[in-house]
């Protein structure tokens, strides 16, 4: 791993992003065990992709989730407390309880959705890079997605246009090598999804996603390029999902546990924390009293999301419509 152009802060700050990520999945996790939520995809595994990308990014600049999207909020600096309130739907959530786990949004943050129709926010994403584009800004659109939605069309048009209009957009595909459980050597076509880029006039750049520091460098080059007019970036980061599609999927229903061990041996936490003490950034007790910070952090979101209230019966048909004068 390399860290060039990282300093100590900067790298304290990704190391606590995923620590937060990861102790919000396991709660999450275990309150919907207990009932209070459906539908729970769990990223655990998947920590170091949206924070090396995120880090780049001002508070302006958007991103765009999937179904699985809980740890593209966090790195993009969403409100714990509010998102798990979301999560169970309450009224104090990010939306009012009305969105659910696979629907988090938070336009001032730059969180433009998370959306559980597999590529749907694509699109979204290439239209709000056009958006900055003819308005003269610098911001970038961040899509991600994963290798399930590789093979939609409506990316394939993304990126074309995105590439004929060199749009600020950055288009960067999860590959945690199954599509709920289809491997995607069985899905994808020359095994690459990084490889079709060189067909939209980008660079497409495929990178280790279990290392933050890999992954913070080739998303940097990518949001430079996109600032600059440059055009966009194809990134594909190879990841894994510890847990299953969803909380009742048995992933070794269709993967191995020498497989799943494989992966969790170069955890991508456990790979930073290494970096840190190797490096005389952070000692061990530092970094398990920051653990102990976030746990007590994800604690408290959780009593206030079970605290809340729901939604009033009345807020069914409100929001429902957008009035523009």
């Amino acid at each position: 791993m390399s860290a060039t152009k990282l300093d100590d802060k900067t790298l304290l700050w990704m190391y606590r992003t995923m620590l937060t990520i990861r102790r919000f999945e396991e709660q999450a996790r275990r309150e919907a065990d207990a009932g209070k939520l459906r539908g729970m995809h769990s990223a655990v595994g998947q920590e170091a992709v949206p924070t090396g990308v995120c880090v780049h990014l001002r508070d302006g600049d958007y991103i765009f989730g999937t179904h699985r999207s809980h740890h593209h909020c966090i790195a993009k600096g969403l409100d714990i407390k509010l998102m798990m309130a979301e999560l169970l739907g309450k009224a104090t959530g990010t939306n009012k309880g009305k969105g659910g786990t696979m629907h988090i949004a938070d336009i001032e943050k730059g969180m433009l959705g998370a959306n559980g129709i597999v590529g749907s926010n694509i699109p979204v994403a290439t239209g709000a890079a056009l958006r900055a584009q003819v308005q003269g800004t610098d911001l970038v659109s961040v899509v991600f997605f994963g290798d399930g939605a590789a093979n939609q069309g409506v990316l394939h048009e993304s990126m074309n246009l995105a590439g004929i209009w060199k749009l600020p957009i950055i288009f960067v595909c999860e590959n945690n090598r199954y599509a709920q459980s289809t491997p995607f050597e069985y899905a994808v076509a020359g095994e690459s999804v990084a490889d079709r880029a060189a067909g939209y006039d980008m660079p497409g750049i495929a990178v280790n996603g279990m290392s933050v520091l890999d992954v913070y460098e080739v998303a940097g080059e990518a949001v430079r390029r996109a600032r600059a007019g440059d055009g966009p970036t194809l990134i594909e980061a190879m990841t894994y999902r510890y847990m299953g599609h969803f909380g009742a999927d048995n992933p070794l229903m269709y993967r191995t546990e020498d497989e799943e061990d494989e992966f969790k041996a170069r955890d991508c936490n456990r790979q930073l924390k290494g970096y840190l003490m190797e490096n005389a950034i952070a000692t061990e007790a530092e970094l398990d009293a920051m653990d102990e910070e976030v746990l007590e952090e994800v604690a408290e979101a959780t009593r206030f999301a079970n605290d809340s209230p729901f939604p009033d019966p009345s807020e069914l048909t409100t929001d429902v419509y957008v009035s523009y004068r």
